[in-house]
């Protein structure tokens, strides 16, 4: 069984707390003790990310990694393979596609997901397993970017959260140049199984996903088809 568990904002990087969304990511593994791998490459790496995330996995029961791009890297297939769940962190998507791309992770991924390997993560970590996302990568301007693929669709996440998020899905569907997007809410997980979208997890505030389309020139807020809402 394949599943992406795309977060829209929230969870150990901002606190670590209770973490409900990180207990129902590693409760979806099939593992005694699962083997989850930290990808921080969006934001350089950065320590204190890494830092956090152990922490917080640790807390789990979990068998923590991590990989580095900005100082000798692991063999990546090998490492990758071997995991039960991947966690992709938050920050900038463009720059860390093309550093994946460079490396061939973004192969090795696909490879790791039809092996049924949990993918997951937080923004960046969120969008990337889509067709194309909703990118704050450059500093002025939101923008629509490609992304890996695994799953249809666009997706754009802090919906709810960053100020420029609504107002930029309603412009580019009133142009046209996209048909529908998959917004989801910070402090919400939407939770993909064999491609498509089941269920919306609500881990705060009652946040939720949408499906975002413009008809007779009107903005709608959809649920999403055949998915099921869950408050953890």
């Amino acid at each position: 069984m394949k599943q992406i568990i795309a977060i829209g904002g929230g969870g150990f990087g901002r606190e670590i707390k209770d973490l409900k969304i990180e207990k129902y990511i590693v409760d979806q593994s099939k593992a005694r003790t699962p083997k989850i791998c930290f990808i921080p490459t969006a934001t350089g790496d950065d320590q204190a990310y890494i830092d956090t995330f152990y922490k917080a996995f640790n807390s789990l029961g979990c068998i923590t990694s991590h990989i580095n791009f900005f100082k000798r890297t692991i063999n990546l297939k090998e490492h990758i393979l071997d995991q039960d769940i991947i966690y992709v962190g938050g920050g900038n998507t463009k720059s860390m596609l093309a550093v994946w791309r460079e490396w061939n992770l973004d192969l090795i991924l696909k490879q790791a997901y039809k092996n049924n390997i949990i993918m997951s993560g937080v923004s960046a970590g969120a969008i990337c397993w889509f067709e194309k996302g909703i990118t704050d990568s450059w500093k002025n301007h939101q923008s629509i970017l490609p992304c890996l693929g695994f799953v249809e669709g666009v997706c754009c996440p802090h919906y709810d959260e960053e100020p420029e998020r609504i107002p930029f899905v309603k412009e580019i569907l009133e142009a046209k140049k996209i048909d529908e997007c998959i917004a989801i809410e910070g402090y919400c997980a939407l939770h993909l199984i064999n491609d498509s979208p089941k269920f919306s997890i609500s881990f705060k505030n009652k946040a939720d996903t949408h499906s975002v389309v413009c008809n007779n020139d009107k903005i709608l807020h959809k649920s999403l088809l055949g998915v099921e809402k869950k408050i953890i």
